[in-house]
């Protein structure tokens, strides 16, 4: 790509899953020199404006992720023409993007995990402490395998 991709990632309220991608893949492309544009949104309203989950940006801290300055947004209609890729973090989540995608979007919805072997990632928000590192090792494989694809211009 010519310019720097548009990267938003997307899970229920932009305080769990979704920040620590952008987190990620934010500090991943960093170290490995890739220009990348990244943003995180959720499909529900109700922690607009609010941080992400203490729990999250501590579990985040440990590895090295800064998510302090994470403040919660959500996705609406005209994220699909701002972004190239929207990520969903779970099947649920993909099936409310498809339900507001324009017809005439620009950006690829596609799952997150699509390209480490499919599936959700579980939402650690109810879980124990547990939950959130399972989660920062899956987000962490999948932005290595998104960056992969970005650096062979796929």
């Amino acid at each position: 790509m010519s310019k720097a991709p548009r990267l938003f990632f997307v899970c229920l309220g932009n305080i769990c899953r979704s920040p620590v991608a952008e987190g990620v893949m934010r500090a991943r492309a960093k170290a490995r020199g890739i220009q990348v544009e990244v943003a995180s949104a959720g499909t529900g309203g109700w922690h607009v404006g609010g941080a992400a989950d203490k729990r999250m940006t501590a579990a985040a801290a440990l590895r090295g992720y800064d998510l302090s300055a994470h403040r919660a947004q959500q996705a609406d209609t005209g994220d699909f023409y701002v972004h190239d890729m929207i990520f969903a973090m779970d099947s649920s989540n993909h099936a409310d993007l498809l339900d507001i995608r324009p017809p005439d979007a620009t950006a690829n919805l596609q799952m997150f995990l699509a390209r480490t072997g499919g599936g959700d990632v579980p939402d650690p928000y109810y879980g124990g402490p547990e939950g959130f590192d399972h989660v920062i090792d899956l987000v962490e494989e999948a932005v290595d395998a998104i960056l992969n694809d970005i650096e062979a211009g796929r």
